[in-house]
C-alpha cells in the first residue's frame, strides 16, 4: 500500500519519525486533508493525522504507480494540533 525505500525512510527519520508512525497517521480514521498542490509536475497533498500514541503528524504524499509515496512527515505545530483535536465540535 505504501511506497517506502531508503530515501523516504531516512528522510522521515531525520524528523524523528518512524515509518510505522507515518502509516498510522495516514490510516487514522479522523485524518484531515490539509493541502493539495503541484511540485515539479507532481500532485501532492498533505494529511493531518494521529498515531495510536496520540502524536499528531503532517504527512505529505503523492501517488506513484498506484501506490502512496510518502514525501515527508513532521510533527504538527500547535495550531495544526488544535485543528485536528477540535474539528467537528
Amino acid at each position: 500500500m505504501f511506497d517506502w525505500d531508503d530515501t523516504n525512510t531516512d528522510h522521515v527519520r531525520r524528523h524523528g519519525i518512524e515509518p510505522n508512525d507515518v502509516e498510522e497517521a495516514l490510516t487514522d480514521p479522523r485524518r484531515l486533508s490539509v493541502a493539495a498542490y503541484n511540485t515539479a509536475g507532481e500532485a501532492r497533498r498533505g494529511v493531518l493525522g494521529a498515531t495510536s500514541a496520540g502524536r499528531v503528524l503532517i504527512v505529505v504524499i503523492t501517488k506513484r504507480a498506484g501506490r502512496t509515496r510518502v514525501i515527508t512527515a513532521y510533527d504538527a505545530d500547535r495550531a495544526e494540533k488544535k485543528r485536528y483535536r477540535t474539528r467537528g465540535k
